[in-house]
């Protein structure tokens, strides 16, 4: 790698973009490593037809580039890689594909960090070095599914939600959703609407807010604290949705903590309703407890009862992998590959090691990380 390369960049998804245009702006030199052969393929080859941003647009942009103002609030999956297109090319961002990263070290005599990657075309390893690294491969790197005693026994289609792209293919299929976050539940809408008979796991208490509330919600927290917004929040779907009483008939329960606290303490995301509860409620999707087993080609769930699948869907969320390869960091990044330090701090380490959009707050925190990283960087150059 040219010397003239002071920042590493691993991962090329929004956070990865968004920390490159930062450091682009203050004229900062930097490669930035991506394993797959696109930037953000999460949004452009893993994400269902249907999906739009949960929040408002204004807190989705990356740093220094609005979405354009005719767009809608809530931009289709579609117009945010457009949008994702745009941002690359008006910062002339220029990922290296096909680089896995095998180990990244700090070199203490160097007083550089080498990284490792192999070069999937090739299969070659390859090695790059600079002062500073910023880790970007973000909160969704390794798609997750449990581990279900039997599954290797059931017949039907096994997928994880990033496999899943529109619920056309199993019209008057009987489908299992795994997973009740915002993924699960809008998978199980969108098969619905194309005559699944769906089921849907819902194992946790969940907060159920429209997207309308959630906006209301962020734009109160500027004014007053987390508590009195959240029960705000609860107050509102309960209204809307229904008491403690009246989901329990179905299933469904609520947290004791609040929806906003949730989030910011351990990044438990509301269910953000696009119609699925509505479809629950009337008895279009069914809810079953924790799934236990599969036995006999039938999936069994807590409490006993057994129901037959034709497909299983795990919306089961991800793990991140930066623990199988930066090498030497005691400090920064747990074994979950997660910050240690807490909010505001979390985004800095040490020997110029830094972290984007691993604090769990979204799009928004990324952006800010991203400048926070990069006017850190400039400081020391």
């Amino acid at each position: 790698m040219p010397e003239e390369e002071s920042v590493i960049i691993v991962g090329a998804g929004p956070s990865g973009l968004a920390a490159a245009a930062c450091l682009s702006r203050l004229s900062i030199p930097y490669l930035i490593l991506e394993r797959e052969d696109c930037y953000a393929s999460l949004w452009k080859k893993k994400a269902y037809d249907r999906l739009h941003l949960h929040l408002a647009k204004k807190y989705c942009e990356l740093p220094h580039m609005e979405m354009p103002a005719d767009w809608p609030k809530f931009p289709s999956r579609q117009q945010f890689v457009q949008y994702l297109d745009d941002y690359a090319d008006r910062f002339g961002i220029r990922p290296m594909y096909r680089r896995s990263v095998e180990s990244g070290r700090f070199d203490e005599s160097e007083k550089k960090w080498n990284v490792v990657v192999r070069n999937g075309d090739s299969g070659e390893l390859e090695e790059y070095s600079a002062p500073f690294l910023v880790v970007a491969s973000g909160e969704t790197s390794d798609a997750f599914v449990p581990e279900i005693d039997g599954i290797n026994t059931f017949t039907g289609r096994v997928i994880h939600s990033t496999q899943y792209k529109s619920g056309e293919e199993y019209a008057d299929m009987n489908v299992l959703v795994v997973g009740s976050g915002n993924s699960g539940m809008e998978i199980a809408h969108d098969l619905s609407d194309f005559g699944a008979k769906t089921s849907i796991v819902v194992r946790s208490p969940i907060h159920i807010l429209s997207r309308e509330m959630v906006y209301l919600g962020l734009m109160l927290l500027k004014y007053v604290s987390c508590n009195i917004v959240d029960s705000f929040m609860v107050i509102l779907s309960k209204l809307v949705y229904g008491g403690d009483t009246t989901i329990s008939k179905y299933g469904i329960s609520r947290p004791e903590e609040g929806p906003f606290f949730l989030k910011v303490k351990y990044g438990k995301y509301p269910v953000i309703d696009t119609g699925t509860i509505g479809k629950i409620k009337s008895g279009v999707i069914q809810v079953l407890p924790k799934l236990v087993s599969i036995r006999d080609g039938e999936a069994v769930f807590e409490g006993g009862k057994s129901h037959p699948f034709d497909a299983i869907i795990f919306a089961t969320g991800f793990k991140r992998s930066t623990n199988k390869w930066l090498k030497g960091d005691d400090y920064l990044l747990n074994e979950d590959g997660l910050p240690n330090p807490s909010f505001p701090n979390h985004w800095k380490g040490k020997n110029g090691l830094y972290c984007v959009g691993l604090a769990r707050r979204g799009l928004y925190g990324a952006a800010m990380d991203a400048q926070n990283i990069a006017n850190d960087i400039k400081a020391q150059l």
